[in-house]
């Protein structure tokens, strides 16, 4: 498969300070990647790079060939960059329909195909956005990005904070997004193993760096490599002390 997005020896950060140091990674044309890392680790900053809202020290970022580490996030936007952020960024005093209508592209992704993905957005429709479970909320945030019809999708943390039936229920659509529509994608998410079913690759940051690549099914069943880098165990996420994001 051809390369989608390309990022070559990129450091990048937040004024002075360097996040990022020396991260290369490619995506093809249809594969899903997998971001993970403890807290604190970069995974924030380089999906924040991609997008265009940290200091660009030095690499390049690429889109289908064409060099982007300079465009501003809107111009990043307008050709194909998708993002769902962790703060979801939803208009709260629009309603649903109001949400996805004001930002529509011209492409297959149209409103109602979102609300045929997501049917509780249409049976929501006319409600405002501070009218909707944090669940719903971040569904309409990722058909917010969906109806920008962008070439890659972006998706911090989509699963955070969910009850576990919204999570299975949005697992569930970012499998149809990425292997039935063949949607590229990069997810970053806390937890690897729910994660890594719906991903094809993966790789984990330590300190602003890859520490380590490999196919997301070799991960899932890697148990050392999962504790070792992700205090993943048998049991679920070794918990110590408190972590700050």
């Amino acid at each position: 498969m051809p390369d989608l997005l390309t990022i070559a020896r990129l450091s990048a950060g937040y004024g002075e300070a360097v996040v990022l140091s020396d991260v290369s990674l490619k995506l093809s044309e249809g594969e899903a990647l997998a971001l993970l890392g403890r807290n604190g680790m970069g995974k924030t900053t380089l999906i924040n790079s991609i997008v265009g809202v940290t200091r660009y020290f030095s690499g390049t970022i690429a889109l289908d060939g064409a060099d982007i580490t300079r465009l501003r996030p809107d111009q990043r936007a307008h050709i194909g960059i998708g993002w769902v952020p962790q703060e979801r960024n939803i208009f709260k005093s629009l309603t649903v329909h109001e949400n996805l209508a004001a930002i529509a592209q011209p492409g297959r992704w149209t409103t109602e195909k979102v609300y045929a993905m997501f049917p509780r957005l249409q049976e929501r429709r006319q409600n405002l956005g501070n009218q909707l479970s944090g669940g719903e909320q971040q569904m309409l945030a990722v058909g917010r990005a969906l109806v920008l019809n962008p070439r890659v999708m972006l998706l911090d943390e989509p699963l955070e904070g969910l009850a576990p039936i919204i999570v299975e229920e949005l697992l569930a659509a970012l499998r149809r997004i990425i292997r039935d529509e063949g949607m590229a994608a990069i997810l970053v998410e806390q937890n690897a193993k729910k994660i890594l079913s719906v991903t094809d690759r993966a790789i984990i940051l330590e300190r602003g760096a890859v520490v380590h690549a490999a196919d997301s099914a070799t991960l899932a069943a890697d148990r050392a490599a999962l504790e070792t880098h992700l205090g993943v165990t048998d049991h679920g996420p070794r918990r110590i002390g408190r972590a700050k994001r």
